[in-house]
């Protein structure tokens, strides 16, 4: 079966064509709008005339394709909060780095920092401007912390701070991930400085917050451990918060982390288990229709009370189709009803196509479907059980078809015993997960046996130890492998074009299969070739100094780290990750280096520089040392100045300073990031 037979399928691929160039390109709302009613109106005349004639052109298939790409451009567009007339961007132009009285409401509770609570706000008075927009609040904690509550209203004094970008190559862009969630700026603030107001609108997070908050004061008041309450609320409730770093870890390295996120599977037992409670609605004059619209209406109450993250909401949209496809008796196909949940989905949410729950859902959910049935062919046991455990397995391997190229490009890591994981775990999920809504449903209800909460809790217990046990089996878990997007690309042209020589064996799919592991291998080689080589770089890391010299791929690093700091350090281990870099050495820190033509000079606490006809292109101060910046620059002439972390705050502005009033160039990692030097 070829999937760009079905037309939705393909006007699905040309409005994430559209999305994409419109979320890379900048076009002009109103360019956009035109182009988009220009397209439309030209799309029904061309329509309309096609219906005169019984035929349709290539013109009519040309124009519908241009037409969703541009609706594709148009939807970033009118999503963009950044062209809403009322954002505070708007506002901060003249005001820029100055502190407001701003309003804000509490929109999401995030999973804490070491030293701040973390939040979601919307933002909706500034001074005396009503504006919108969201931001993240930062508040730093202290003896007196409290948590916010999602609804609540506060006033503050502050300034929007811009949010950080990577410091070092690598490292995890958490600027252009709050970006494609339309969050620009972030405030921080203390306890003391922010003040409740006594005004609250109710919103559907606060809604769907309180009914989660109240499910848990309910469950506080049983002897369940505080990992046993967290994974309660990751699998039934679809809050991650709460669960421990190494709880969150294991189920990493098992390869079992989809478990905690609300999906299909979870979405798909809630509606099994809502079809039979209202099966009797059937009965009733018009019965499938209004059964159809509880259903839907439960899925999506279930889907706010989740939290309407991207993996529950595609799950929920997708469902929601099979729910009024299965209960009108109108026939369904798997592929139309993947691309139409896609459809539907991208046209409100337009950046969920960069999220990376939503990627691995769709390409699992697309594998399984695809590959699954070649898999479950090659085998039928004839037991029951044995049956229901091989289809397990040809399901998650399937799955790891489909997002094994994007997992390491995101990840870079592969958990060798996954299949362990799921064969135990998938089997029984659909019994935790039942059992867990019963326990949640008498719970609130008061009536929930001490017994049936200990065997609940048990059994969430054995899963983490089993997880966790899965997880410490080292030798099948491979981290740090190198994974660009060109890999990405290339190794699934390799996995399609080897399951259309399964599905098909002839000779033009031999040849499409042959030519992409031709392909992978031109990859492989551009990727060696393309490794940096004679690279020295600064990096940056806040009160120590780390720098490392690449040569013939492998990089030397010196640090003044303490063994602490030295053994949760993963900079190097980023860097390497990024540039396919295999060897590491360590050295000390040395006051000179000589890197082919350009020479560098590190000046340290001890503050010594002066050196007889030695004219360095680069000085890197470190460990903030007490000198005159202008007598050095006199005596010693570089053409650069560095900053690294290692150095007071206060020294770095006033450096900064001197070496813009002497029109020198001055690199202060802590802002610019990491300094590189290729010779």
């Amino acid at each position: 079966m070829k999937l760009l037979n079905f037309s939705i399928i393909k006007l699905t691929v040309f409005l994430i064509v559209g999305i994409v160039m419109g979320s890379f390109i900048l076009i002009d709302l109103n360019i956009s709008i035109a182009t988009s009613s220009v397209l439309l109106t030209l799309l029904s005349i061309l329509l309309f005339v096609s219906k005169k004639q019984f035929t349709q052109s290539i013109w009519f298939g040309s124009i519908a394709f241009l037409t969703m790409v541009s609706i594709g451009i148009l939807t970033v567009n009118l999503h963009n909060e950044k062209n809403f007339t009322n954002h505070y961007l708007h506002n901060l132009d003249s005001k820029k780095d100055t502190i407001q009285t701003i309003t804000f409401r509490i929109r999401e509770v995030l999973k804490p920092g070491y030293y701040s609570d973390k939040y979601i706000i919307d933002v909706f008075e500034m001074g005396n401007n009503k504006i919108s927009g969201k931001s993240l609040l930062n508040i730093k904690k202290d003896s007196t912390s409290h948590s916010l509550h999602v609804d609540e209203i506060y006033v503050v004094k502050t300034e929007f701070k811009d949010l950080n970008p990577p410091l070092n190559p690598g490292q995890f862009d958490y600027k252009n991930y709050l970006e494609k969630k339309y969050i620009y700026h972030q405030l921080f603030v203390d306890n003391a400085s922010i003040f409740k107001t006594n005004s609250k609108k109710t919103t559907i997070f606060g809604i769907a917050n309180s009914i989660r908050d109240h499910i848990n004061s309910k469950l506080k008041k049983y002897d369940f451990k505080p990992d046993e309450l967290a994974i309660i609320n990751a699998l039934l409730l679809g809050q991650r918060q709460d669960i421990s770093e190494d709880v969150y870890d294991s189920y990493t390295n098992a390869g079992a982390i989809h478990i905690l996120a609300v999906s299909g599977l979870h979405v798909g037992i809630v509606l099994l288990i809502l079809t039979i409670v209202f099966k009797p609605l059937e009965k009733l004059k018009h019965g499938r229709l209004i059964k159809t619209i509880v259903l839907v209406s439960f899925l999506w109450s279930f889907a706010v009370i989740a939290g309407l993250s991207a993996s529950v909401t595609r799950a929920v949209t997708m469902f929601s189709i099979v729910a009024i496809g299965m209960n009108l008796k109108r026939p369904t196909n798997i592929y139309n009803t993947l691309a139409i949940s896609i459809l539907v989905l991208l046209l409100f949410k337009p950046m969920f196509l960069f999220d990376v729950g939503f990627q691995l859902s769709y390409l699992a959910v697309f594998a399984i479907v695809i590959i699954d049935p070649i898999l479950y062919k090659l085998w039928r046991p004839k037991n029951w059980l044995l049956d229901k455990y091989w289809h397990t397995l040809t399901i998650t391997i399937a799955a790891q078809f489909g997002i094994i190229p994007i997992s390491l490009f995101y990840f870079h890591q592969f958990p060798g015993l996954f299949f362990i994981s799921n064969l135990v775990i998938i089997p029984l999920l659909g019994m935790i997960l039942g059992l867990g809504i019963l326990v949640i449903l008498l719970a609130v209800l008061n009536i929930l046996p001490n017994v049936l909460a200990s065997i609940f809790g048990s059994i969430i217990g054995y899963m983490n130890d089993f997880v966790g046990w899965v997880s410490h089996q080292e030798s099948f878990l491979f981290k740090d492998i190198p994974f660009s997007f060109l890999y990405v690309l290339v190794f699934y042209t390799l996995i399609i074009s080897f399951f259309k020589v399964f599905f098909r064996r002839n000779y033009r799919n031999l040849r499409w299969f042959l030519v992409a592991i031709i392909v992978v291998q031109c990859a492989v080689i551009y990727t060696n070739y393309s490794k940096p080589n004679k690279q020295f770089i600064v990096f940056h890391k806040s009160r120590y100094s780390l720098i490392g010299n690449t040569i013939n791929n492998t990089i030397v690093t010196a640090s003044d780290f303490d063994s602490i700091t030295a053994s949760k350090n993963n900079i190097v281990r980023n860097y390497q990750v990024l540039n396919n870099i295999e060897g590491v050495e360590k050295e000390s820190i040395k006051p000179v280096y000589i890197l082919n033509n350009k020479k560098l000079l590190i000046v340290d606490s001890l503050g010594l520089y002066n050196l007889k006809q030695f004219n360095p292109n680069y000085v890197l101060l470190r460990q903030s040392p007490k000198i005159n910046l202008n007598r050095l620059i006199d005596s010693i002439q570089p053409k650069q100045i560095i900053a690294d972390g290692s150095n007071y705050k206060s020294y770095v502005e006033n450096w900064s300073a001197i070496c813009a009033k002497r029109k020198l160039p001055f690199h202060q990692t802590g802002k610019k990031g990491a300094f590189i030097i290729e010779y």
